[in-house]
């Protein structure tokens, strides 16, 4: 398929009318081609992310007797108002291994990249103009985490983009910064959030870093990371 994703709008639905009145609705071959394009745009994010394996859309439908027909096909299948075909996403996290659902073979770290890179693409089709990652550089680190804060400041350049994170690879490349904070009080959990100068920034950026004794390094590190 070509012409790049297909959004919502370009699935186009086709409806069968029976003769005894019911009304089914499957899905056209829109949906096969859209969802060939999403799963090479995702897989392409994914290698970005050094994620190498293969990445996959498989649509799915259920037999059954008082199902809607199907063009050429001699059985009925499940419609519900999400049409007949289910998708899910397979993924191996090697070159070379069969691909399965996500669910079952990626890792915390693998899922939040898969997370990330599904929204990377399908952001571009969105109506969203707020997107909130949490934690979704969970288990990654190093280079992939660079990579990470990248993707997530290319997302920003068209929405607003409210990323909590960990990783000062990640966190250095936000445009603001916020300090959350929790404290005790009477038995109870309280969360304040503090907006940061560019000083305050240096000196959390640093202790991401550093831990909890800061040294001079720290501190240039973080300036450097900041392009300050």
């Amino acid at each position: 398929a070509s012409g790049g994703v297909k959004g919502i709008d370009d699935i186009r639905m086709l409806k069968i009318h029976e003769a005894d009145g019911i009304e089914g609705v499957i899905t056209g071959r829109a949906l096969f081609e859209g969802k060939l394009d999403l799963a090479a745009a995702i897989a392409t994010e994914l290698r970005a992310l050094s994620l190498k394996g293969a990445f996959e859309a498989v649509l799915t439908r259920v037999p059954a007797p008082d199902g809607v027909p199907v063009p050429n096909d001699s059985v009925r299948y499940r419609c519900d108002d999400a049409g007949i075909d289910a998708v899910a996403f397979h993924f191996a996290p090697n070159p070379g291994e069969p691909s399965r659902p996500v669910a079952r073979t990626a890792s915390g770290g693998e899922l939040s990249r898969i997370s990330l890179a599904i929204r990377v693409v399908t952001a571009q089709q969105g109506l969203m103009p707020t997107m909130i990652f949490d934690e979704v550089d969970v288990g990654i680190g190093g280079g992939v985490a660079e990579v990470v804060g990248s993707l997530l400041k290319q997302i920003g350049q068209d929405k607003q983009v409210l990323v909590i994170t960990h990783l000062p690879q990640v966190a250095a490349q936000g445009k603001h910064h916020l300090n959350v904070k929790k404290t005790q009080r009477d038995g109870m959990t309280l969360s304040a959030i503090e907006p940061l100068s560019q000083e305050m920034r240096v000196e959390e950026i640093a202790r991401m870093l550093g831990g909890l004794e800061l040294t001079e390094t720290a501190h240039q590190h973080a300036r450097e990371m900041l392009a300050i």
